[in-house]
């Protein structure tokens, strides 16, 4: 039962996770604490020392850093923080950059040492940043969630300390109160007025960031090639433009993108599908608010169990929950969304995560091709059942199953993407 309590929560938690931020989220939380870590210091550190987990290196290492001039990996966002970073921007603090800075980042990067070690930490998100220059030093940590700095010295003195757990959720609305029946009472209740400021931007700049993906030559350009083949189709219309989002993203476009559980590919994947239905069945805007509503927080249920970087493809849960957005618009029973989660999961669940890079585009595309065809499942009376593999008893028991297999099962995956990446993909 949705109380007042738990709709306040769910408010709560769509003001932290709808964030507008320039730039795949990795790179932008090194290069926000090379901002603050140079601001600390009081100049441009001439060393730095870089510790930091193998999920952000994995996710840093192959993107392209926007307002760089096209440059990649941990020393070009290192080097974008210190060099034109504008800290109080945080996830946006390399928005503004002009073209003439960009050589200035990459002479910084090239000439300056920088020592960069896999940390060794609990947290799949965890930025640790020394920096040296003349007689001084500072230090500065981000864990568990892109922004959260959680310690700040200088020269030996501690300037801020937070409490620090190893929970991905730390410091943020607890998202243990989400299922799948009160996400659904809360999207058919809520004033829209009370979400519109938040899923406004959404709407907006994910569906831009998709339209300048399919007009322009952006990464492997997947959302011009779904559409070339089937271009009157509006389940391949949704596949391609959040596709089309997501390439130009991961190759450097500058627009900004709102995100979802830290993600700008999931933020794109869970909301520009729901768009590109509402208009072609000519929703009104209100039913549009609800649905995105329905996506946000489904793709946000999957992962609070799975963490905020994984082994695990947060695209997928992002296309599960578009296609839960899309089964709103279209039916807007429980029934139809919870076989829809259900059957979606069963199909493309254990898809890898290897870093952001061109290929996360096609798997955005697989991800809501499997949202859309589970509702279509649905709609022909197919479902997978309890005991078909991962499958259980309960949308929101078999999502918690998901969490197990994700955050338990693809340790070692982890692992070994990581040493692949790092080891065998020089």
């Amino acid at each position: 039962m949705l109380t007042l309590e738990k709709k306040n929560a769910y408010i709560s938690i769509l003001k932290e996770e709808l964030v507008l931020a320039t730039g795949c989220t990795e790179p932008i939380a090194l290069a926000y604490a090379a901002a603050r870590l140079r601001d600390i210091l009081g100049a441009w550190p001439e060393r730095i020392l870089a510790e930091i987990s193998g999920n952000i290196i994995k996710n840093v290492k192959s993107v392209v850093v926007p307002n760089t001039g096209g440059q990649k990996g941990i020393r070009a966002a290192i080097a974008a923080g210190v060099v034109v970073g504008q800290a109080e921007k945080i996830l946006q603090v390399i928005s503004s950059v002009p073209p003439q800075r960009h050589q200035d980042i990459a002479d910084y990067a090239r000439n300056v040492p920088m020592e960069v070690v896999c940390a060794d930490t609990p947290r799949m998100l965890d930025i640790r940043l020394t920096g040296y220059a003349q007689e001084h030093t500072a230090y500065i940590q981000i864990a568990n969630n892109h922004s959260n700095i959680v310690r700040e010295e200088r020269d030996g003195q501690i300037l801020l300390e937070k409490p620090v757990s190893d929970s991905a959720e730390d410091c943020l609305t607890d998202k243990g109160v989400l299922n799948v029946a009160d996400i659904l009472e809360f999207a058919d209740t809520v004033n829209p007025e009370e979400i519109a400021a938040l899923l406004d931007p959404q709407i907006a700049c994910n569906t831009a960031i998709a339209e300048e993906g399919l007009e322009n030559d952006w990464g492997a350009n997947i959302g011009s090639v779904l559409l070339s083949d089937y271009p009157d189709d509006i389940k391949t219309e949704a596949k391609a433009y959040a596709a089309a989002g997501s390439d130009a993203r991961m190759s450097g476009c500058e627009q900004p993108v709102v995100i979802l559980s830290g993600s700008g590919n999931q933020g794109i994947t869970a909301s520009v599908p729901v768009v590109r239905y509402a208009k072609h069945l000519r929703a009104s805007r209100e039913k549009l608010y609800r649905a995105l509503v329905v996506s946000d927080l489904v793709t946000l249920h999957q992962k609070s169990g799975i963490g905020r970087l994984s082994a695990y493809c947060g695209a997928v849960s992002a296309g599960v929950g578009a296609g839960a957005g899309i089964a709103y618009l279209l039916d807007g029973s429980y029934e139809a969304i919870a076989h829809t989660i259900v059957n979606a999961v069963a199909i493309i669940s254990g898809t890898i995560c290897d870093g952001a890079k061109p290929s996360c585009a096609a798997k955005i595309a697989a991800s809501v091709d499997a949202g859309i065809l589970g509702y279509h499942m649905y709609q022909n009376r197919q479902e997978f059942k309890s005991g078909d593999g991962i499958v259980t008893k309960g949308v929101d028991n078999t999502i918690a199953n998901i969490g197990v297999l994700a955050k338990e099962g693809m340790q070692q995956t982890d692992r070994t993407i990581l040493a692949i990446m790092t080891q065998r993909c020089k």
